[in-house]
């Protein structure tokens, strides 16, 4: 694929991962990639699945008013999932699910050619990264995802999930540090 519209069709057309056969859509991305800011989340939930777009639930609703905080929205940035389909019962997907995706989840990433990117939650940091340490330990430190076909290295800020800080509440003023770090990164880049 050459295209994010190709790339899309591809992963229509993908039956490679049993998930699938489960989903009612093929939750692929929302936003714009020339904001050059990329979200990654997990998995599509039950909203996700049935609108066909990711962060949509109420998950979707903390995540945009996080954003708005730092002055982006929708518009401003590209958001995605490691799994464009709904696993049963939202349970985390078999490291099988996961293996099958990620060569469309690393092109989805050259194809958006983002300049920095945020990961929601400790399985986008277990597969976009390879790291396994929990989400509380590599929360808030940037790293660098090396991207051979972009030939650089893009920062990239874990965090906290937004349907975790709706079930723990207290952990959203780490999630703020690390989006006021996001903040000050954009601004170094150029991007706010």
């Amino acid at each position: 694929c050459t295209t994010l519209a190709d790339h899309k069709t591809a992963m229509m057309n993908f039956e490679g991962c049993e998930l699938k056969r489960f989903a009612t859509n093929t939750v692929f991305a929302d936003g714009d990639p020339s904001g050059r800011i990329m979200l990654i989340g997990e998995a599509p939930g039950r909203d996700e699945d049935l609108q066909g777009l990711p962060f949509v639930g109420r998950a979707g609703k903390l995540l945009d008013r996080m954003l708005a905080e730092i002055g982006l929205n929708r518009r401003k940035v590209y958001i995605t999932n490691v799994l464009n389909w709904r696993p049963p019962q939202n349970r985390e997907p078999s490291p099988e699910e996961a293996a099958a995706c990620l060569p469309f989840l690393h092109r989805h990433i050259e194809l958006a050619d983002p300049k920095l990117m945020i990961l929601l939650g400790a399985v986008s940091v277990r597969h976009v990264l390879g790291l396994t340490e929990g989400i509380t330990r590599v929360r808030g430190k940037w790293n660098l995802f090396q991207s051979v076909a972009l030939n650089r290295a893009i920062p990239v800020m874990p965090t906290l999930h937004p349907a975790y800080l709706l079930r723990q509440p207290a952990a959203k003023r780490l999630a703020w540090r690390d989006l006021l770090a996001v903040a000050e990164k954009m601004g170094e880049l150029g991007l706010a």
